[in-house]
């Protein structure tokens, strides 16, 4: 009656096992560690970046506990903080000579100190939030003026198209800052300008000035359109923030707005501290012109001549000049996916790009109109711009999907397509403020918030086990099972347990002894009944666990609603609080069962059990319990 198969027994010893593979990790602690990243797409971390680090390392006199290349970058850690910080200095003076243009990331990190046979089952300690752990947090500055110089470059570029497609001639349309300047030579196409700016470009404001017999129509950004502009702007750079921030695999960042034009970023428990550094601050975007192929581009890309009005000059990764013009063909915002891959014919590493509808439209016929020219793909990064390609059109491109190639590595492919599948930024940002939180700053945290779960614990055994004699031990141990599990499965899946996790975990522990007591009070009151002893065990599990199931649910429920609608530390409570209920269902009732019928069950003549006083009314039978 009271006994398990052996296949339910192998069951419980597999989780017991797995949940205390899984939890050891959190124990080994986190040792400081300084870690090297690749600053640019371009250069490389590898065995030699790693060999000039300890050779900074041997020149300052510090040694480091081990040193190894992980991930594409070098990470060295160490016994103390003194010896982190002395570190990075050493580190930062011999890989970055110029602050203003940085190769390397050089970031403080936090590395576990599991030893090496846990790593290779995956077994890893959760991250804890910025409130217990620390982390890094960054204050962003949007270039709101940036975002509407954009703005106004782009309607300068439609404003033509309309007007050409309109039929009405001018002299010359250009952008003066953020305002757009069209010439006209007589009133009537004056008016007929005008026309077509209020019925197609409502957002801009007019202001008309005759020159001599000509006149200068100035357009700019109305008031209204240029705040909607800049709101714009902020969301789409947040939604930008979040979906690098994804591609890092960071869990329950925090990115919000601060202000009209500031954004805050906090990554709690980020392992990779010096890649999000890196990722957040580039500020890549990608750029389709026309190479300038005049005779004077040609003798400014040789040094021998000044660069032609209209264009700019920038350089290939060869390091070969390129003269393309200001108009800007596609930008980023036209990119819907970007994927790495490799060229069918030459097998060279290739970022594939997808265009939207508005891009391919415009790509096709551009490609249509300059066959035989050169077209240059530029990316920005940290605000300076580098031809990836520029190849030379040689029919018309339609569909929408352009190849990128040009010289790149496998890891430059990748970290290019990650980038630009990210998202372009509306405007560029600017890292104003950063600050790495220490792990001492949560230390107070972590101990209060131990000691809560501890004393919690503690007080609720020493309950169980006086009112409810051994089937009280048998709860105490399942709800130290319980808390086995919750820790394995928050490891397992790398959740960030933040101080309301903590608050969480205290409170499953209350909620999950309740179903003990709703399964010994059951015992109890078929004990009461006059049940034998080894019935009323049967019959208390079996009766108990309807009621266990719909508290459980109906608590679940409530807890997937935090979970959806709720948000920073909400969410952080309520992924606890979700994982400790069916860890809960599972410690109280099949491995707490696994006991009882592991101590009573092969006792054929049972005549009592440790259960407390079993209370009834004067003059009943006495209860067989113990």
């Amino acid at each position: 009656m009271n006994r398990y198969p052996v296949w339910k027994y192998a069951i419980i010893v597999i989780a017991l096992l797995v949940g205390f593979l899984y939890t050891l990790p959190n124990f080994f602690g986190e040792a400081p560690a300084v870690q090297v990243s690749a600053a640019k797409a371009s250069q490389k971390v590898d065995s030699g970046t790693q060999a000039r680090v300890e050779e900074a390392l041997k020149m300052a006199g510090l040694t480091a506990d081990a040193i190894s290349l992980e991930a594409g970058s070098v990470r060295a850690r160490f016994a103390s903080t003194d010896d982190q910080l002395k570190a990075k200095d050493a580190i930062q003076k011999a890989l970055v000579p110029d602050a203003a243009d940085p190769s390397y990331v050089v970031a403080l990190n936090l590395l576990s100190r599991s030893p090496s046979w846990l790593s290779a089952l995956h077994a890893a300690p959760m991250y804890l939030g910025l409130d217990l752990r620390g982390g890094v947090h960054f204050m962003l500055q949007v270039d709101m003026p940036a975002a509407l110089t954009k703005k106004a470059e782009s309607l300068a570029g439609d404003l033509r198209t309309v007007l050409r497609e309109k039929n009405v001639r001018h002299g010359g349309i250009s952008r003066n800052g953020q305002s757009i300047e069209l010439r006209l030579r007589d009133s009537a196409t004056l008016e007929a300008a005008k026309r077509v700016l209020a019925d197609q470009f409502a957002e801009l404001q007019t202001v008309e000035v005759q020159e001599g017999g000509d006149y200068k129509l100035t357009a700019s950004i109305k008031p209204q359109a240029a705040r909607t502009v800049q709101d714009q702007a902020l969301k789409q750079n947040i939604t930008t923030l979040h979906n690098r921030i994804n591609e890092l695999g960071v869990a329950e960042p925090v990115i919000q707005q601060q202000g009209l034009d500031r954004i805050v970023v906090q990554l709690p428990g980020v392992q990779d501290t010096a890649k999000a550094k890196d990722i957040l601050g580039r500020t890549a975007t990608l750029e389709v012109r026309l190479v300038e192929e005049s005779t004077e581009a040609r003798a400014a890309e040789t040094g021998t001549g000044p660069v032609p009005f209209g264009t700019e000059r920038y350089l290939e990764r060869s390091g070969q000049p390129v003269i393309v013009k200001k108009q800007v063909v596609l930008t980023g915002d036209n990119l819907t996916d970007a994927q790495p891959g490799f060229d069918s014919q030459t097998q060279e590493p290739t970022v594939n790009l997808t265009l939207d509808a508005k891009g391919s439209r415009i790509f096709k016929d551009v490609t249509r109109e300059n066959v035989g020219k050169r077209m240059a793909i530029i990316l920005f990064e940290k605000g300076k711009g580098e031809v990836v390609t520029a190849p030379v059109i040689r029919s018309e491109i339609g569909g929408g999907r352009v190849q990128i190639s040009g010289r790149m590595t496998t890891v430059e492919a990748n970290d290019t397509a990650l980038l630009l599948r990210a998202g372009s930024l509306a405007a560029p940002m600017e890292i104003i403020e950063e600050r790495t939180i220490g792990p001492s700053l949560g230390a107070e945290n972590i101990a209060k918030g131990f000691h809560s779960v501890t004393w919690g614990f503690v007080a609720v055994a020493i309950f169980m086990c006086v009112y409810y004699m051994l089937f009280g031990l048998f709860s105490s141990i399942a709800l130290a099972v319980n808390l086995l599990l919750l820790v394995a499965v928050l490891s397992m899946l790398q959740a960030t347990l933040t101080l309301p996790g903590m608050a969480a975990m205290a409170l499953v522990l209350g909620m999950a002894i309740d179903a003990n007591v709703l399964i010994n009070e059951r015992v109890r009151e078929e004990l009461r009944n006059g049940a034998s002893p080894q019935a009323a065990i049967h019959a208390g599990y079996d009766r108990a666990w309807a009621t266990i199931l719909d508290s459980n649910v109906t608590t679940l429920i409530a807890g997937l609603a935090l979970l959806a609608f709720g948000s920073g530390p909400v969410r952080g409570f309520a992924v606890v609080h979700c994982l400790g209920i069916l860890t809960s269902m599972f410690s109280a009732v099949f491995f707490s069962r696994g006991l009882v019928n592991l101590w009573y069950g092969r006792q054929k003549k049972l005549k009592s059990v440790s259960i407390g006083t079993v209370w009834r009314p004067a003059g009943d039978v006495p209860a067989k319990a113990d």
